[in-house]
């Protein structure tokens, strides 16, 4: 039967992605969602986009930009370098791309440069790194980097007050566009939780991956989840994203 599956927050951590869809039985007839931040983290980020590069060859795979994987995208291409990205993982990227080949590096480009802002599947469920900010909706949004920067729409799925009916004329317009919302970005272990959360419509896959946390993933039908081992125990010899 086929599964679509939405998948967290990668960091480099290729080692769990393996783990985890071997958890997952994953098959070629599994729709595969990732919601972004493939690299900047643990050792493996060049590695993790050569891996997706031929999983994509097997399965069909939706892949969305993280602000991460634009800040590699925008290295590799250009050469930029960006202070806060160094201090936020980057510096881990530079290193794992240290023996790839142009070659290589140019189909890693093409990769970054193939990946989707937003998604919006037959069944109106929106899948977007981050969110966005305009009330019409991400076909309406200014500017390309809030869908892989915002954090408002977690912030204010987070305050909803629950018993608030989507009736009431202040519940949150963004809210209401969309059957189901899947995001990553903000890890949910900042709010002191292990498992992707829901709030409203709204589900965030990020747990925490790029630190001591495990990467997950969902079945968006049965909301099934799936989890790797904590990825800092996978790579024992480093710090990851601090």
């Amino acid at each position: 039967m086929k599964r679509t599956i939405v998948i967290g927050d990668i960091h480099g951590g290729l080692k769990a992605l393996v783990q985890l869809l071997k958890k997952m039985d994953t098959t070629p007839d599994d729709e595969l969602i990732f919601l972004g931040d493939y690299v900047d983290g643990w050792s493996d980020s060049a590695n993790v986009v050569s891996y997706l590069i031929e999983l994509a060859k097997q399965n069909t795979c939706i892949f969305l930009r993280g602000n991460h994987d634009d800040l590699v995208h925008r290295w590799l291409k250009t050469g930029e370098l960006n202070e806060q990205w160094l201090q936020h993982g980057g510096q881990s990227s530079i290193d794992a791309y240290r023996n790839f080949s142009d070659q290589q590096k140019t189909e890693h480009i093409g990769f970054y440069e193939q990946m989707f802002n937003y998604y919006i599947d037959k069944e109106d469920r929106l899948f977007v790194h981050a969110g966005f900010t305009n009330l019409h909706g991400p076909e309406q949004e200014y500017h390309d980097t809030a869908f892989y920067w915002d954090r408002t729409l977690w912030e204010t799925a987070l305050a909803l007050d629950d018993a608030m009916e989507t009736s009431n004329k202040y519940y949150p317009k963004r809210l209401k566009l969309y059957k189901e919302i899947y995001i990553g970005h903000t890890p949910v272990t900042r709010i002191g939780k292990n498992k992707p959360v829901n709030k409203a419509n709204l589900w965030n896959v990020d747990t925490g991956a790029a630190f001591k946390g495990n990467l997950s993933a969902l079945e968006i039908d049965s909301k099934e989840i799936w989890q790797s081992d904590p990825v800092y125990q996978l790579y024992p010899q480093e710090e990851g994203r601090n």
